[in-house]
């Protein structure tokens, strides 16, 4: 197996792009991956552009008329009427959208081959991520579902267990409901409280289908305001454990930079380092269960200068073994070129000033007035007994 990383990047994927009054701006791709060169990390991993993902992949996750509906809505965007959830505020049409989405799809793709078939112990796509796409709809920003379908993939060459793990704000509502019935994937999902965000889904009750799928869905639902030591309190508290019961074959993770206390779209208050310290966090638990083989995606994120970029580059350092201290200064090149794009100040270094950051592990007690705690409690009741562990 190669000891290298693979980024998967072709910058066509900076086509994904719903308009500028969109939040989803493609410039947060572009600084993203500008700023990983600043880094000098595109010479540490293997830069690889897959093609995009054919009608039969799609099909792994996408119903045949959906697939044809977004053909129909890039070619004419429009006639989207909102069927399909094509044409709607947070999904508009736009011309070329099949081939970018399925680009976007086939990076991830190409990662997860390249992770099985041992070319890549690690293989980054931080254009995917676009987990809230169900099998016959776009939503959420997002039109294919290149997570599951990586995951879907991955089934397909003969994986047995595959372990998702989203820390999006959002819940990873398509990615659980492509393998609702599938006991041979583990989604856990890391989000804030459905009462308060977007999809409105991702309780805890939602464990998989009755059955042999039951327990291979894990919710953790977050109170609106959880800061740096509740959220990584609340992901060692159920994630180790469960990965380390399920003895995944590949890892595949979801990092999602939404859950920053500057983005605009939602409530959470973590700041980059904490995401850098689950970045690493993942990266272990991918070496010690999963054989190092790890997939990592983007996701959302809507601050696209101060924060995306740097998260992700993290991410990318963090896999392609070169991690980024955080006080380290971000070279002046890299700022110029974001004020040259966006008019709008870079940030200065790879921190928001909060590294070490500090949480209180869960085996030294819990207290239940808290609410982070309780949300911990209410996942690992429902889940843990179901995959005989102790909640």
């Amino acid at each position: 197996m190669s000891g290298r990383a693979r980024l998967m990047w072709d910058e066509a994927v900076t086509g994904y792009d719903f308009g500028p009054e969109h939040p989803m701006d493609p410039v947060r791709l572009d600084l993203t991956r500008r700023l990983v060169d600043a880094f000098g990390l595109d010479r540490a991993l293997d830069v690889v552009a897959a093609k995009a993902a054919g009608e039969s992949t799609l099909k792994l996750v996408h119903r045949p008329d959906y697939i044809d509906a977004v053909k129909a809505a890039s070619a004419d965007p429009a006639a989207a009427d909102g069927s399909y959830g094509l044409g709607t505020v947070d999904d508009p049409a736009f011309a070329g959208m099949h081939g970018v989405s399925a680009l976007i799809a086939g990076q991830s793709v190409g990662a997860a081959e390249a992770v099985w078939h041992g070319e890549a112990l690690h293989a980054v796509n931080f254009a995917g991520g676009l987990h809230h796409a169900m099998p016959g709809a776009a939503s959420g920003f997002c039109v294919y579902n290149d997570a599951a379908l990586a995951i879907a993939r991955l089934l397909e060459l003969g994986a047995e267990r595959v372990v998702y793990v989203d820390v999006d704000v959002h819940h990873g509502d398509g990615v659980q409901a492509a393998f609702w019935e599938d006991p041979r994937v583990l989604t856990i999902s890391l989000h804030e409280h459905p009462r308060t965000l977007f999809p409105q889904t991702g309780w805890p009750e939602e464990t998989g289908a009755a059955g042999a799928a039951a327990g291979s869905a894990v919710n953790v639902a977050l109170p609106a305001g959880t800061g740096d030591a509740g959220w990584l309190r609340a992901f060692h508290a159920v994630v180790p454990e469960l990965v380390a019961e399920f003895r995944p074959q590949v890892l595949v993770t979801q990092h999602g930079a939404d859950t920053h206390f500057e983005d605009p779209l939602a409530h959470l208050a973590v700041s980059l380092d904490a995401q850098r310290a689950v970045q690493v966090a993942c990266h272990e638990l991918a070496h010690e269960h999963a054989g190092g083989r790890w997939v990592a995606l983007g996701g959302g994120g809507y601050a696209v200068v101060d924060v995306v970029p740097r998260s992700w580059t993290h991410l990318v350092a963090v896999a392609a073994g070169r991690p980024v201290e955080p006080e380290t200064v971000i070279p002046e090149g890299w700022r110029q070129q974001v004020y040259a794009r966006t008019r709008q100040p870079g940030p200065m270094r790879m921190t928001d000033g909060r590294w070490p950051v500090g949480w209180a592990p869960w085996e030294a007690g819990y207290d239940p007035a808290d609410r982070v705690d309780q949300a911990v409690l209410a996942a690992r009741r429902a889940v843990f007994p179901l995959r005989g562990l102790l909640a």
